[in-house]
């Protein structure tokens, strides 16, 4: 009966768009086939990790916008083949056209930054929960009533991508990085940073490695847990618990302990400089490096190298290192011209143990969908979970959009030997509270 009902929903928004046509019938799937629209820049590396993108869209994308009776989706490249293949599935049962556009994950949010105020923007996004605090606030996003579904998801997945009482997302998945490392160098992971180093130091001394420990360049996410790990923030929190944007911690004397960490390594040669994604997995793929930190997004490709891999918990530095947690969602746009028939594409065909089985089995990660994570087997993303419950939420509220260029900048510095890690640091600190304050 239920499923009945859901299909009468989702008809009904189907009939109601073709009427909004003037067609008097739902669009062919024949005629307008799903299309994926590649971006003329290359894609990010990974579903997640680009929240150090630059706030300047790259020029070279040209974004396309939602027109009525056909659904627009912006993915990044991680996610561009499982949405073609469920845009698919959903264009043959209903008739209703799928475009899925791939730009790269930061550019999905700075695309659509542009695209608002001029009245445009896709139906469809799939974002980051920390993103809210700007978008909603410049009026980007549309609420979104899950209805009964609500109580499907992971009520830590509802809140993340709520804002001021409102709901703007559908919960996807949690996540946090981890720490992989290479069985076959070492048996046993380490639960110390100092015993992270010295394996790290004796596999290169010994030359069986280039790196024994590889970490992303110019990557705040990433390096995160080193500034949590030795005592340092990015916002601390007011009394209910809120990011509070008037505490800035990055120069606080835990993050200038860390930025001095990153910069001991360099110069001891257990970190290097222009490491990027790409050259962090090539040389775990290749047996040249013994471990790294990322997501789960990165579990297929390892396995898919056949190495003998395990993932653990980040080691304890100072204190415990806590991860930026994150959500990622499904949310539609203000300035689509088709949101009841997005909400309907969510809430009745996404929100769905078949779909939601498919996204998963596409991109491990830890489902927000409730059903699906009861029956995850999954070790690795068992410790994955453990990983985020340890961690500390991505700060959703607007200012947090100041933090990133300038905390990359900082680390590419340190990296580069061009400034000491501690003054670096403190610039960064300072150009991030003007440019707050500047937004006030």
């Amino acid at each position: 009966m239920k499923k009945l009902l859901h299909l009468a929903t989702l008809l009904v928004a189907v009939a109601l768009f073709a009427a909004a046509c003037g067609t008097g019938a739902a669009p062919s799937p024949t005629a307008s086939p799903v299309a994926t629209v590649p971006p003329s820049a290359a894609p990010s590396p990974t579903p997640e990790a680009t929240p150090n993108a630059s706030p300047e869209p790259s020029p070279t994308i040209v974004p396309l916008f939602s027109k009525e009776g056909t659904l627009t989706i912006w993915v990044d490249g991680g996610r561009v083949k499982i949405m073609q293949a469920l845009g698919e599935q959903f264009t043959a049962k209903y008739g209703v056209p799928v475009v899925v556009q791939e730009l790269g994950f930061g550019d999905v949010r700075d695309q659509l930054k542009i695209a608002g105020p001029a009245n445009e923007g896709p139906d469809i996004i799939i974002g980051a929960h920390d993103w809210l605090g700007e978008l909603v606030s410049n009026g980007l996003l549309a609420p979104l009533n899950l209805g009964a579904k609500a109580k499907s998801f992971d009520p830590v997945g509802l809140k993340a991508l709520s804002y001021d009482g409102k709901l703007y997302g559908l919960p996807y998945l949690t996540e946090a990085i981890a720490l992989y490392y290479n069985k076959d160098l070492v048996p046993n992971p380490p639960k110390t940073w100092k015993e992270l180093k010295a394996i790290a130091q004796k596999l290169q001394d010994d030359k069986k490695v280039e790196q024994g420990y590889v970490l992303q360049q110019a990557d705040p996410y990433h390096s995160y847990p080193i500034f949590s790990g030795f005592g340092g923030y990015i916002f601390g929190r007011d009394a209910s618990g809120s990011y509070d944007a008037t505490d800035l911690g990055l120069d606080s004397p835990g993050g200038i302990a860390a930025a001095k960490e990153i910069e001991s390594m360099i110069k001891s040669g257990l970190l290097r400089a222009d490491v990027n994604y790409e050259v962090m997995m090539t040389l775990f793929k290749e047996g040249k490096s013994a471990m790294f930190m990322t997501g789960p997004w990165a579990l297929n490709d390892v396995r898919a190298a056949k190495v003998n891999y395990g993932v653990a918990k980040i080691p304890k530095m100072t204190e415990a290192a806590r991860p930026f947690v994150g959500v990622q969602g499904f949310m539609v746009s203000a300035f689509g011209k088709n949101q009841l028939l997005a909400e309907t594409f969510l809430t009745e065909y996404i929100a769905t143990d078949e779909t939601m089985q498919a996204l998963y089995d596409a991109v491990p990660n830890a489902p927000a969908w409730l059903p699906l994570r009861a029956k995850v087997t999954d070790k690795d993303i068992a410790v994955f979970a453990q990983s985020a419950a340890d961690g500390d939420p991505m700060p959703a509220i607007p200012q947090m959009s100041s933090v990133w260029e300038a905390w990359s900048k900082a680390i590419t510095l340190i990296y580069q030997q061009q400034q000491p890690a501690e003054q670096a640091i403190k610039d960064a600190a300072e150009t991030i509270r003007q440019q707050i304050a500047a937004s006030q």
